[in-house]
């Protein structure tokens, strides 16, 4: 049974005028018998009023029915709406209506839109189909359907409201990122569509790239769609890469399922397949993926990676791998084998979830071995000569109210060439933030000087080892572990003499608790020292104080206006100078007990008193010998000039001189030779808008004297004693610039004209991520940044100039890095005539680039020049082509550890796994080039 929507439908005329006919109109047919029922004469109607009257009986026939056999479910459980925006035509006889321009029925969730529509009230089935232009042959107004979340288009298509059954030709669809087309399909009533000669891509073109064809199919929305056979093509040629099934997973939730394995040829450990495994999503907080590989010739290897997140509270991931690497044919001598393992932890906590209390780590842990044997790493120069790596998981908390914090961390730092590894497990640190204690509840007057007096707290415990990676988890935690405690306690004040002269005095103790000492002797008859260690509790402290004063001494000269003019308003120079002394007894002293003595027998009968302190392998540390009490001098000078200002004519501005021109040295009074420092000087100029220029000198106090053999030596004379400034020990300086097209404007007239499209094309370049960073494994980075500019891809016209031509735009930068250092070079020969040695130059000169010659192109490099071995250093060049549907990168790494790496791959992420191409070299069979 078929129910329209209220008691009237609505029909457009041709000219597209709304006329509406009530269910009065066929009043006129109407008669009464004798007992006043009527008597209608459907002769006597036109076709319009024939439609309404069997529109009235279907609707009173459809009520009736349902009154008398409510049991009875009808197919139709909601008002069908439709519309013409052209015309409708009924078929009485037929009970059809044709619906012409731009039609549209609803029906609950489904919604059909097209050109032509023809609806049969009786089998309540709707066909739609397209129509064709007058001049062309091109299909117009084709079919759309939605029901629900599921959105088709096609050529012609049959739907029945009641078991919700379709038939469509030239279907399209799309499934996340992937696209399906298919020339006929079926669609059941649980929405499945099962397609025959179909095809898949992820390509958005109206004639896709490359797509997969389909010899059948079926499609569950928003679920998979599992295929037959199947083969690959590829710009409307096929290629014979064919499967025989398959199916490609579309839920939007996290689902589990296989990992494809990647394969090829290393010519150490053979034929492998790796990375491949099983994805578990263990729910919407952390899932769980496991791989897996293995070579022929033996070596095997797996990973566990997972991640996790908890909203507003944590997120984090986990890796763990472990490899066991055997290469070479067993029974022969180049066999090896060697397993290895790496653990990788990253954990953050989110500022909301505890403004109080804190946990983070960062670990990556690798034994030396790992990298050199896993493929990943081989093909990243980074990762290959890596020296160290450093891991840390901190926790801590803090107490408000008291103003103090508790902290633990527990650190490794470990040194990939000789697999040393130092750790601390746990470091414990209580501070207590500086506080006044002499500052009065309820200050009433002046601040008194005895207020300004704070001080601190900082706690320390420890517990620490430095081993090789093999003993570490052999290692003693009494004999080989180094534990302790240390306080820190400072108390400064904050003091102005005459009102112009800052005074800060500053009072330091240090205490050291440990629960070991070694105590030394020397043994006679073996010739050779004894060490022998007690356990217990020994406290070693230290303390000093220091007193610095400063202040600031200006000086103006306003040059003369007949000779300089009027342009220069005035010369301000800023002279700081400061002065500070320190003090500490000498701690070596022996009613500290810090130090002891032995007598140590030679073999030739001398006796000879050896010093060492049983505290020196401490964790913290000994306090030093000797008293200190040091005076240092230090100072700044700023030199400005205020000028007038070019575009405001009663305004000034402020022109660095010399930002910073500082000296400082010191002079030790506990010292018996040689009390004066070295004089250090630095410079800082600011003339360049985007440029600091800054330098770093050395200039040595003492001279060098011969002594009866002829060797040079630092003697006790200065030069200033003699007359001279001092010696020049060197400076160091590096200088760094990137060069782009918006400077070269600058720099050749490009003027305030086309300030603001040099400022509007360097914020697209920033966001497409020109990218200067040169890595030869760039797959993962170039896809990203690829898949960015694809997204802010500009379809529309192509931008042109003012003469009607289209605007070349070639982005790209260079930079360059040059740093050279300059010292006496003391293994050198030393001229006695001059009575110096002479100087050695160390340089380095780095560059990179980047050029993105169109939209899909890039290229990037990085090089540079080893002056010491006169030759070019590591240089690594990479080609990134972006192919609309696929990807392309190829990068080369130049010695010393030459690689290459050439990847094709799908863009979609539903294919990149599948639709790829890898070639890379292995470790030991690199390219060498000549």
């Amino acid at each position: 049974m078929f129910v329209m929507a209220g008691s009237n439908f609505q029909l457009f005329k041709r000219h597209k005028k709304l006329a509406s006919v009530d269910s009065m109109a066929v009043n006129d047919s109407v008669k009464r018998d004798s007992l006043g029922r009527a008597i209608i004469d459907t002769t006597k109607m036109d076709s319009l009023q024939l439609a309404i009257y069997h529109h009235n009986k279907l609707v009173d026939d459809s009520i009736h029915l349902d009154s008398l056999n409510k049991k009875k479910k009808n197919g139709i459980d909601a008002p069908v709406n439709f519309s013409a925006n052209d015309s409708m035509v009924y078929d009485a006889q037929k009970k059809v209506a044709h619906l012409y321009g731009s039609s549209n029925v609803k029906y609950e969730t489904m919604d059909l839109k097209s050109e032509k529509i023809a609806l049969n009230m009786d089998s309540s089935i709707v066909h739609a189909t397209g129509v064709y232009k007058d001049s062309t042959k091109e299909l117009t107004g084709t079919p759309t359907f939605a029901m629900g979340s599921d959105n088709y288009e096609s050529d012609t298509m049959a739907f029945n409201f009641k078991t919700k059954k379709g038939l469509i030709r030239n279907v399209y669809t799309q499934q996340q990122e992937g696209f399906l087309r298919s020339e006929r399909s079926k669609r059941n009533n649980n929405g499945e569509i099962f397609m025959q000669h179909g095809r898949y891509t992820t390509c958005d073109e109206k004639h896709p790239d490359f797509y997969l064809a389909l010899s059948r199919a079926k499609v569950r929305p928003g679920k998979d769609v599992v295929f037959g056979p199947a083969y690959l093509v590829v710009a409307d040629v096929p290629l014979p890469l064919a499967i025989p099934y398959g199916f490609f997973p579309f839920s939007k939730s996290y689902s589990s399922g296989f990992i494809m394995p990647t394969y090829g040829d290393e010519s150490t450990r053979g034929f492998y397949l790796r990375d491949g495994g099983y994805y578990f999503a263990m729910n919407d907080k952390w899932d769980l993926k496991l791989l897996g590989e293995v070579y022929t010739k033996g070596s095997w290897g797996i990973s566990a990676a997972s991640n996790y997140r908890q909203r507003y509270k944590f997120n984090g991931s986990f890796y763990l791998s472990y490899q066991d690497t055997q290469t070479g044919d067993k029974g022969m001598p180049d066999y090896t084998r060697q397993t290895s393992f790496k653990i990788q932890w990253s954990h953050r906590q989110d500022a909301k979830a505890n403004p109080f209390n804190s946990l983070s780590a960062s670990v990556n842990f690798a034994t030396s071995s790992y990298e050199r044997n896993n493929m990943g790493s081989l093909y990243n120069p980074q990762t290959m000569t890596q020296s160290t790596r450093t891991s840390s998981v901190s926790w801590s908390t803090t107490f408000s109210n008291i103003g103090l914090s508790l902290s633990s961390t527990a650190n490794l730092s470990q040194n990939m060439r000789d697999s040393s590894i130092a750790m601390t497990l746990p470091d414990l640190n209580i501070s207590l933030s500086r506080f006044y204690p002499f500052k009065r509840a309820h200050a009433v007057g002046k601040e008194r000087w005895y207020e300004k007096i704070s001080m601190s707290y900082t706690g320390q415990v420890s517990n620490s080892i430095s081993t090789k990676e093999d003993k570490l988890l052999k290692s003693s935690l009494i004999k080989d572990w180094k534990n302790g405690m240390q306080h820190q306690i400072p108390v400064s004040g904050n003091f102005t003499l005459f009102n112009y002269i800052n005074i800060n005095p500053s009072f330091n103790f240090t205490d050291r608790m440990y629960t070991n000492k070694v105590m030394r002797s020397w043994d006679a008859k073996a010739q050779k020292e004894v060490a022998d260690t007690t356990y217990g509790f020994h406290n070693v402290y230290n303390w000093n104080l220091s007193v610095s004063a400063s202040t600031k001494l200006y000086g103006f000269w306003t040059p003369n206006r007949k000779i300089f003019g009027d342009k220069i308003q005035t010369i301000r120079h800023v002279l700081t100078p400061t002065v500070s002394f320190s003090y500490a007894p000498d701690f070596g002293a022996s009613r500290y007990g810090y130090y002891d003595t032995y007598q140590r027998t030679n073999s030739d009968g001398s006796v000879d008193l050896v010093q060492y302190s049983p505290y020196k392998n401490g964790l913290y540390g000994v306090p030093g010998q000797g008293k200190t009490g040091n005076i240092s001098f230090g100072l700044d000078n700023n030199i400005e000039m205020k000028v007038k200002s070019d575009k405001d004519s009663t305004g000034y501005k402020k022109l660095s001189i010399i930002d910073n021109l500082g000296f400082s040295m010191s002079y030790n009074m506990a010292a018996k030779e040689k009390p004066w420092s070295d004089l250090s000087m630095n410079i800082r100029l600011k003339w360049w808008k985007n440029y600091t220029f800054n330098m770093n000198a050395v200039f040595a106090s003492y001279a060098y004297e011969l002594d009866s053999k002829g060797n040079p030596y630092v003697g006790n004379h200065t030069y200033w004693g003699m007359g001279k400034f001092g010696r020049f020990q060197g400076m160091s300086q590096n200088i760094s610039y990137t060069l782009n097209p918006e400077k070269i404007k600058k720099l050749f007239g490009g003027g305030d004209d086309t300030k603001k499209d040099d400022d509007k094309k360097k914020k697209n370049n920033d966001e497409e991520g020109v990218d200067t960073d040169i890595e030869s494994n760039v797959d993962e980075t170039m896809i990203d940044g690829q898949r960015k500019a694809k997204k802010k891809k500009d379809t529309s016209k192509a931008a042109t100039d003012d003469d009607g031509y289209m605007m070349f735009s070639m982005p790209w930068s260079l930079t360059f890095g040059y740093g050279i250092t300059m010292r006496e070079n003391t293994s050198g020969t030393f001229n006695t005539s001059s009575m110096r040695y002479p100087y050695k130059f160390t340089q380095t000169l780095n560059f990179s680039g980047n050029l993105r010659i169109s939209e899909g192109w890039n290229i990037s490099f990085s090089s540079g020049y080893d002056f010491e071995n006169h030759g070019i250093s590591m240089t690594t060049a990479s080609l990134q082509r972006d192919l609309h549907c696929f990807n392309m990168s190829c990068s080369i790494v130049l010695a010393p550890y030459t690689s290459y790496n050439f990847t094709f791959r799908c863009n979609a992420s539903t294919l990149t796994d599948a639709l790829k191409y890898d070639k890379r070299s292995g470790y030991s069979n690199a390219v060498q080039w000549y």
